[in-house]
């Protein structure tokens, strides 16, 4: 990781200065605000895998925030940085970030310390059903209490080893798939949830650009039409955030920031010939037909009108947040910018679509894929034909009004087709998360266009999860 100045706070110091900055401007007690700041519990395991003709011990963490809600939902990572503070502000921030959206769970984090890749599949196969295990069995893994989902360095695949394995701890629970979320389509998954947080990120930009006095806030104007975009980390959401702003909404992707520096193209890049690259070797140095720098921490700082930051915390940090040039910044990571930069870039008048909103795709599907392992029937299954053949009746109607007017009039060409279709489940489940996204962006908008003291979409954000977190504790009594 880049040099990060000695007076930068800590990610965790981080999410602790901006929820003391919201909550002052909250009517709460003392009490009642010290209750929803502290995380609940940590648990550590340390467990050993025989591999390679040893024993390697591992340490986890599983960490549980708030529990005004159950279950507590929050994703699982790999990486060899994970430590127990990193993971307790995850945590914080899946709590702020489910009341946002209105999804009804509390906050929860987990991560191994495991580089996976260090270990082939059955390796890491049996590494994660050991962790998986040490989790279950202190019911840290359940689908009434505590809801992992994918995160940096997991996938679907170890989701669906994860839900194997408390199926095989907990073989008469009817209810065993929605133990865990994110899992393949196969194993009880939902259709869409792979692209969930990179479409929530296009959803959080297209609803932004609904609103022309908060376009003006940008300096920008129009729509996201042509708008140059520079996306920093081309993992699960970076790719599907550029991939849908780019073939959907008409924006020119005109910069990709990976591991190994960064390729740019002003004429708008090919997300899948990169991503095709980066499958390849491992990286975007000797992508072609594309300008390329090894120092893909100054391409951050290039001109763009969008940056969207979707890989690591910290890299917009006190060491670079002065140079920032974008007028918009969307955190499709968690935590990309620093306490300290984010007064920096407050004060610039740049405007951040917070992480807590705008990575919050994931979660809401992975919402769901629970209800829909809990219903036991999928989105569409009992609605679409009905819904067809209703619409048949319209139509028709429509073409016997046709063939009546004759030349006089016509249907649209292709408009049966479009209108007879009912909705399958990756239909539903892209309206629902477009509402979600819709419904809670404006839900921020209220304090910050209505409060003098609310200069930024990141506050306002902390203020409306706070309040609705203190609204369930109250409702329990305390």
């Amino acid at each position: 990781m880049e040099h990060i100045p000695l007076n930068e706070p800590t990610f965790r110091e981080s999410v602790d200065l901006m929820f003391n900055r919201a909550v002052k401007l909250l009517d709460l007690s003392p009490g009642l605000e010290e209750k929803i700041r502290v995380c609940n519990a940590t648990y550590t395991v340390r467990f050993g895998v025989r591999l390679r003709g040893a024993i390697h011990t591992f340490t986890g963490y599983r960490s549980v925030h708030s529990e005004h809600m159950e279950p507590v939902k929050g994703g699982i990572r790999y990486s060899m940085a994970v430590n127990q503070d990193e993971v307790e502000a995850l945590a914080a921030l899946m709590t702020y970030k489910c009341a946002l959206v209105e999804t009804p769970f509390g906050g929860s984090k987990g991560g191994l310390c495991v580089d996976p890749r260090d270990w082939d599949a059955h390796e890491m196969e049996q590494i994660t059903r050991r962790f998986a295990y040490e989790l279950i069995k202190r019911d840290l893994i359940n689908p009434s209490q505590n809801v992992p989902a994918p995160d940096m360095g997991t996938s679907e695949r170890e989701m669906a080893w994860i839900a194997d394995q408390y199926n095989r701890m907990h073989t008469t629970d009817i209810n065993s798939r929605a133990c865990v979320t994110g899992k393949p389509l196969n194993a009880g998954g939902i259709a869409g949830r792979v692209e969930a947080t990179g479409r929530g990120v296009q959803f959080a930009l297209r609803e932004f650009f609904r609103h022309p006095e908060d376009i003006a806030k940008t300096g920008l104007s129009g729509s996201l039409d042509g708008k140059r975009v520079i996306v920093q980390g081309l993992g699960n959401v970076g790719y599907h955030a550029a991939k849908f702003l780019s073939e959907e909404d008409g924006c020119k992707v005109v910069a990709i920031i990976e591991r190994d520096g960064a390729v740019m193209d002003q004429g708008g890049l090919d997300i899948e010939a990169v991503r095709a690259h980066i499958a390849s070797t491992g990286g975007v140095a000797g992508c072609p037909g594309v300008d390329y720098t090894e120092s893909g921490k100054a391409v951050l700082e290039h001109e763009c009108d969008i940056l969207i930051p979707a890989a690591l915390e910290g890299v917009i940090n006190l060491s670079n947040a002065h140079r920032i040039k974008a007028p918009l910044i969307v955190e499709a990571a968690n935590g990309p910018v620093t306490a300290g930069a984010d007064d920096i870039l407050r004060q610039r008048g740049t405007v951040v679509i917070p992480d807590m909103y705008a990575n919050a795709g994931g979660v809401t599907v992975s919402y769901f894929e629970w209800v829909k392992n809990l219903s036991h029937i999928r989105f569409g299954r009992m609605q679409r034909r009905q819904e067809e053949a209703r619409h048949q009746l319209i139509v028709d109607e429509l073409e016997r009004l046709d063939r009546y007017l004759g030349d006089a009039w016509s249907m649209t060409p292709g408009f049966k087709d479009k209108y007879l279709k009912g909705a399958d489940e990756l239909e539903l489940v892209r309206s629902g998360l477009d509402d979600t996204m819709r419904i809670a962006y404006q839900s921020m908008r209220v304090p910050w266009h209505e409060r003098s003291d609310v200069t930024d979409l990141r506050t306002a954000a902390y203020m409306v999860a706070i309040d609705k977190v203190a609204a369930s504790y109250r409702a329990k009594g305390l």
